[in-house]
């Protein structure tokens, strides 16, 4: 197996400054592609470009928040100009929102949710999909949750939206399905990250699996000898799972 599956490839990753996210980048960028980080923080992003640079990688850093829809347009002409082809896409970046009784939910709470864990990734299809076909194995791994699917109570900003992106992934895997891209959801489960902490504060995170074990797992779904679409990758169970509608 090469030690640098990602060689010449090009990766755009959301949520890039931290937890997950920056897990990815520094494992996509080790692999040998050039990874194109977006996150809100300037200085989170030079912080994950040390550690890019530490692994022999390289990244291009994007400043940007994900319900900048201009910005994400803008972004798709500079990748074609500059690339002529996008190779992966991870879309990570996500709000967990309050933990409170539907009734009880902020207009402005919802509307953030929505805005970046469902409208703000189907932005990004939108621009993103012609460059992925462009590419020899164009790849999108989108970060769910098992939250979409557990009707738990409290959760659901959080999980509403979640529910909403499986259903955007699949819908974009079936679109693409006669296409060399494959398009799959990645269920990271309980991870030593600052969003399980803010929802779990109790718990103790040394007990929980770290970012970068997720992000292996993530990465090889990004890469081109992963030739499944439209699934559903559960990290806790290291199981990749149809969605089956009902009989």
């Amino acid at each position: 197996m090469s030690e640098r599956p990602f060689a010449d490839k090009i990766a755009v990753v959301t949520g890039a400054t931290r937890g997950i996210g920056a897990a990815v980048a520094v494992a996509l960028a080790a692999g040998g592609a050039h990874v194109v980080a977006l996150g809100r923080t300037e200085g989170a992003l030079e912080e994950l470009d040390d550690k890019i640079q530490a692994a022999g990688g390289s990244a291009t850093l994007v400043p940007m928040d994900v319900t900048d829809y201009d910005a994400i347009d803008r972004l798709g002409g500079a990748l074609y100009e500059r690339y002529g082809r996008l190779d992966v896409f991870v879309g990570n970046a996500g709000f967990l929102g309050p933990l409170t009784p539907l009734r009880d939910v902020e207009l402005k709470d919802w509307d953030k949710a929505v805005n970046i864990n469902l409208t703000a990734n189907f932005r990004f299809i939108r621009f993103l999909d012609p460059l992925l076909r462009m590419a020899t194995a164009g790849r999108a791994v989108l970060v769910s949750s098992g939250a979409a699917h557990k009707g738990r109570a409290y959760w659901g900003p959080y999980a509403i939206t979640k529910a909403g992106l499986d259903a955007m992934g699949r819908t974009w895997a079936a679109e693409t399905v006669t296409t060399a891209m494959k398009v799959n959801l990645f269920n990271p489960g309980p991870i030593r990250t600052l969003m399980r902490a803010k929802a779990f504060p109790g718990e103790d995170p040394m007990t929980l699996p770290s970012p970068e074990e997720a992000a292996a797992a993530l990465v090889a779904l990004c890469r081109t000898d992963f030739m499944e679409t439209g699934k559903f990758y559960d990290f806790p169970t290291a199981s990749v799972q149809d969605f089956r509608a009902p009989a």
